[in-house]
């Protein structure tokens, strides 16, 4: 039997999962919250196996709902459940936890599917979050081509460039030393190699942030 745990601010919603959960054989709904403050202290308490988490609560978020149980339950499994498509809610959600992302108007079989799916060690998503989460992977691999682009030395004064130097600081640091107008050329040169316009575009993108 696989314990759930439904967080949903809606309270139409919130019962309907919770019968459709109870109707399955292999599923208990151990408890239903309204709201993250509600959630965390009740989750942590309870222990359930997967929680049907909402972003969009009111107050608490979901995801920030998520992080502070998995700080001190890390085994809990969590699906998103949203009307979020933004990749912004997608990204955030996977990177702080979530094992899994399902929108509010999926089937309601897919939804059991996948709280079953994610208990046994499976990501679920809908077929238009797994789109963007591959689109995603092939944005970044273009940018790490337009980073290997970059010569040695251009790399040398970028990761210097990233840990806050100045010009100067970094005409200094190189060996053997440059003038400052070489780095500034030279900085130039990254920025349109890396199809940038400032400072904090090339590091951002040459740490991957973006």
């Amino acid at each position: 039997m696989i314990r759930v745990v439904v967080v949903e601010d809606q309270k139409e919603i919130r019962e309907i999962q919770e019968r459709r959960i109870n109707a399955a054989d292999d599923l208990l709904c151990l408890n239903a919250y309204e709201s993250g403050e509600k959630a965390v202290s009740g989750i942590i308490e309870s222990q359930p196996d997967v929680v049907l988490m909402d972003i969009g609560l009111p107050g608490m978020s979901g995801i920030e709902a998520m992080v502070r149980i998995l700080q001190q339950s890390p085994d809990i499994e969590f699906v998103m459940f949203t009307v979020f498509m933004e990749d912004g809610k997608i990204f955030e959600a996977l990177q702080a936890g979530a094992s899994g992302y399902v929108l509010k108007n999926d089937s309601h079989l897919d939804i059991l599917d996948a709280i079953r799916e994610v208990r046994n060690g499976g990501s679920p998503m809908t077929m238009e979050i797994a789109r963007k989460v591959l689109q995603s992977f092939r944005h970044e691999r273009k940018k790490d081509k337009l980073v290997e682009k970059l010569s040695e030395r251009e790399n040398e004064i970028l990761q210097l460039l990233s840990k806050g130097l100045l010009y100067k600081e970094i005409a200094d640091s190189l060996q053997p030393p440059v003038v400052v107008g070489t780095v500034r050329q030279t900085i130039h040169r990254i920025y349109k190699k890396l199809q940038v316009n400032n400072a904090v575009e090339a590091v951002n993108k040459y740490l991957g942030r973006n």
